[in-house]
């Protein structure tokens, strides 16, 4: 529900001064160890292997020259890399900036013109080029388009894209459950693309109404299939693009009751595809022929709970979740169905299925080394609240730690494109960001060329970790932010920042604690952010799939019995005990204030699903089942069921504009706490999205509102 979770992200500063890369501008470049940094508008290109040379690809001048004025927001390779696509002038589409302008530029002449004249300005989406170099293909306004690159001419590959007929992409609940945006793919030789067509003619529109941009309101639809209703009918077609026509693939399962949620060109006349159906819990992995559209069954796997196509844990979400080994002959895939995340080799007919990551902890795949077979993954065998990089070989399969013992806690990589370097990112609750570039051969440093230093955190409270075990005898992971000044002779005010949901962890060995919370630790509160079972975190299939058809409730229940064992710590005043959360934390807050009013005395609680059944279907179904035979179930996990039990100090928070959880949880959750006379408090921010942060002054007043209404309700010190 809440996938992007709201923390206090940090800027790294530092630069090497001995070649004058600043490495958070470090951006690889496609199957190679070079990349290149951004200086005003200068591009730069470097190998890892020669950092004291660099080539500069286009120049402020060049660009300015070509008519280019705007800000470079991303860089497009052709395979030769000799020709670059400039994106910019982005605008949001639902979550992410998807649309914008792209400009072509030539790097023999330095010149450069911008794609799509003729189209709408900032439309144009997911541009890449063709393998052979001579055309460029985009989206805009759910068609596809054909640009040759030498004569300039502009060729709709699709011409019924509307805003139910979507060409190249997606709709809404693809884009948000799936991760699904680019929606095309160039075959390995030039002459065809594979593309997604949803058909969201059925899908009804959910209707939000924009009062604040002109003197009428505006209504604003949204495609969005909620919990119970089926999905868009959604196909895979080739499109040759000398004939202009489509064959379509022929895929089992109807187009409106399945996912077709990944697919990459296998050769010049296969493609495989990754569906999933209605209920997530089946994955079946096609090779289709695009002549004939014959779809072959190469593997098939089912499971208890359901299949994710994306590693939750790891935050790689988008991506082919086959990788493909030994000259195409195998791929690698990932299940956690023998009580682990493991890594798996699949040969191309299916036949033979080989354990590769054999030891009893989660191994999320990261990238792969054909050169030296090496497979690298995260994991984290003794605490989950950690992230360590492991490499296994896939044919002697010996496995080791990557990551050396000095970068205790979290630590991130971000792979060359031939896995041979990476950027790491390393922190941990006692130690600040600390960015390096290495070779992972050996986790050899490159740079910078000083000495690692590891600072203490920049704020102004102390965290630590903690393990609380509930009366189930379920262990969770916790972190817990105090004062400098914190006196263990005195009782605290206690503050529960909580998610508890299958997209995101809270209790993460990171050095800052939650934003909206971290300002009030200093003023003489205790925070508290703890794992329930059901979060992604590195705990084994149990613990994670535990939530199927539980959501709202497992995690509500292991949130209050360990609550219940906090509170009894002598420094902490059960009578000042608060709770917030944002999306599914906020539905947990609602659940944990309405059910448990005996702890949590004050609550916030910001754009919750206040009902299953009002959420999407591909994030609802996934985790509770169709609502169809289940209603007992979306009744027990949805907080307006429990509305009428509040005791306690309640803010809730909603943006009118959010297309995500919509408004329509505020009004029905507050219909129902007038109904049983329950007072309340409300805030709601006119036309502002999920994240609540579009307009000037936003953001500072969400904070003051916040904190403003904790320290009344919820006062601070010790005492």
């Amino acid at each position: 529900m809440k996938k992007y979770l709201i923390l206090v992200f940090f800027i790294c500063t530092s630069a090497f001064a001995q070649s004058d890369i600043d490495i958070n501008d470090l951006n690889w470049l496609p199957d190679s160890h070079s990349f290149w940094v951004n200086e005003n508008n200068n591009l730069k290109v470097y190998d890892v292997d020669q950092l004291d040379k660099h080539t500069t690809i286009l120049t402020q001048k060049q660009l300015s020259e070509s008519g280019f004025s705007g800000e470079i927001e991303g860089i497009v390779w052709n395979a030769a890399k000799t020709k670059v696509l400039l994106y910019t002038n982005s605008k949001k589409v639902w979550r992410a900036n998807t649309r914008g302008d792209y400009w072509f530029f030539d790097l023999a002449t330095g010149k450069g013109r911008k794609l799509g004249k003729n189209l709408e300005e900032s439309s144009l989406m997911f541009a890449k080029f063709s393998p052979d170099n001579e055309n460029v293909a985009y989206v805009s306004k759910h068609n596809i388009y054909l640009e040759n690159l030498q004569t300039e001419k502009v060729t709709a590959l699709t011409t019924d894209g509307t805003d139910k007929i979507i060409n190249g992409t997606f709709d809404w609940v693809y884009e948000e459950e799936l991760s699904a945006r680019d929606g095309f793919r160039w075959s390995p030789d030039g002459k065809s693309i594979a593309f997604w067509r949803v058909d969201a003619s059925a899908t009804k529109f959910h209707l939000m109404i924009n009062n604040t941009d002109s003197l009428y309101p505006v209504v604003v639809p949204v495609e969005y299939p909620k919990a119970g209703e089926r999905p868009s009918s959604v196909k895979i077609g080739t499109i040759d693009i000398t004939s202009l026509q489509t064959n379509w693939l022929n895929i089992p399962g109807e187009p409106d009751n399945n996912y077709l949620a990944r697919m990459q060109w296998l050769t010049n006349q296969s493609v495989m595809v990754v569906q999933l159906n209605r209920n997530q819990n089946q994955a079946t992995i096609y090779n289709c022929d695009t002549k004939s559209g014959t779809a072959k069954v190469v593997y098939q796997e089912a499971a208890a709970g359901w299949i994710d196509v994306f590693d939750v844990s790891s935050g790689v979400y988008d991506g082919f979740p086959c990788h493909f080994v030994d000259n195409g002959k195998a791929f690698l895939w990932s299940s956690d169905a023998d009580g682990w995340m493991h890594i798996y080799k699949i040969s191309m007919d299916g036949k033979k299925k080989e354990l590769i990551t054999t030891a009893n902890f989660d191994a999320y795949f990261m990238a792969y080394n054909d050169k030296t077979k090496t497979i690298y993954y995260e994991s984290s065998p003794t605490d989950a609240t950690q992230r360590y990089l492991y490499e296994t070989n896939l044919n002697s399969k010996k496995t080791k730690r990557v990551t050396p013992d000095a970068f205790d806690g979290t630590n991130k990589y971000r792979f060359s494109t031939d896995a041979m370097y990476a950027r790491h990112l390393n922190s941990s609750i006692n130690r600040d960001y600390n960015i390096r570039l290495v070779a992972l051969s050996g986790h050899k440093k490159i740079l910078p060329k000083e000495a690692d230093t590891f600072q203490a955190p920049r704020r102004n409270y102390s965290l630590e970790k903690f393990k609380v075990t509930t009366v189930d005898g379920i262990e969770m992971d916790g972190i817990m932010a105090k004062p400098l000044d914190f006196d263990p002779s005195k009782k605290y005010p206690v503050f529960f920042y909580v998610y508890g949901e299958p997209m995101g962890a809270v209790a993460n060995d990171t050095p800052y604690f939650y934003s909206l919370i971290a300002p009030l630790i200093p003023k003489g509160y205790i925070g508290i952010a703890m794992d329930n079972r059901g979060t992604p975190v590195m705990k084994g299939t149990q613990w994670r799939k535990s939530i199927y058809k539980n959501i709202g409730i497992i995690n509500t229940h292991d949130q209050a019995m360990a609550a219940k064992e906090v509170i009894k710590w002598n420094f902490i005043d059960a009578d000042r005990v608060a709770i917030h959360g944002w999306s599914g934390g906020g539905a947990v807050t609602l659940n944990l204030m309405f059910q448990y009013p005996e702890i949590y005395k004050t609550g916030i609680a910001i754009s919750a699903v206040v009902d299953q059944r009002f959420y999407d279907n591909i994030y609802t179904e996934r985790y509770m089942g169709l609502p169809e035979g289940n209603e007992a179930t979306y009744k027990k996990a949805s907080p307006v069921t429990y509305a009428k039990n509040l005791k306690g100090n309640l803010l809730y928070i909603h943006g009118t504009g959010d297309d995500n959880v919509h408004y329509k949880n505020a009004e029905v959750l507050i219909n129902e706490l007038i109904k049983y006379d329950k007072m309340f408090d409300l805030m709601i921010y006119p036309n502002r999205s999920h994240d609540i942060d579009e307009g000037e002054g936003t953001t500072k007043h969400l904070m003051d509102t916040f904190v403003r209404y904790i320290e009344k309700n919820c006062p601070p010190g010790a005492k």
